[in-house]
């Protein structure tokens, strides 16, 4: 499958609300998600929306190494492979919110502090047009939040609280900004 070119902060696509995929198991509905999986592996991103590769579709890719969950304190989760979401809907699990630095593919270069329900409940169609239910919190939830806001025209950015720590992620590592990823790794989608 081929790289998808990956639409950038600005682009009408990413402003728009993107479309219910009416059937999860058609032929086209399966050939993007294998180019938006691989596109996410080859861009080294925990996450990618239909719209960011300018399709309009309520579809998701994600994925988060055990590894990274660990990093992030969560030994209770193995890990999520690569997986393909089709309208996917979420639910806040109580008021509690976490704030932790952010990065996206469509924002290149920047992070910055975004505030996220730590809890959800999430519900989606697989390719099969099996519906599938998780509850997940932490970095997970963070993932799943992130890319969703892509369904509804909504990038990070909008998000921040407080732009003094929003910024080029090199400065923000040279400043000592960017806690809690001591490897340098943002939560990039």
């Amino acid at each position: 499958m081929p790289i998808l070119k990956i639409a950038r902060m600005g682009h009408p696509i990413l402003r728009r609300i993107a479309e219910p995929v009416a059937d999860p198991t058609d032929q086209a509905v399966r050939r993007l998600a294998e180019a938006m999986i691989e596109t996410m592996i080859d861009a080294d991103g925990a996450g990618l929306a239909a719209p960011q590769v300018h399709m309009p579709w309520r579809m998701v890719v994600v994925q988060v190494p055990a590894e990274r969950l660990a990093r992030e304190g969560e030994t209770d989760e193995a890990g999520v492979p690569p997986t393909v979401m089709i309208n996917p809907l979420i639910e806040p699990l109580g008021p509690e919110k976490e704030t932790a630095f952010e990065a996206c593919l469509s924002v290149p270069g920047l992070a910055g502090p975004v505030p996220r329900f730590r809890r959800i409940h999430y519900r989606y169609q697989t390719l099969c047009g099996a519906t599938v239910e998780r509850v997940v919190e932490g970095f997970h939830a963070r993932v799943i939040q992130h890319e969703c806001d892509h369904l509804d025209g909504i990038l990070y950015p909008m998000r921040v609280e407080d732009f003094s720590q929003f910024g080029f992620v090199e400065e923000l590592r040279r400043a000592g900004s960017a806690q809690g990823d001591e490897d340098g790794e943002d939560d990039e989608d």
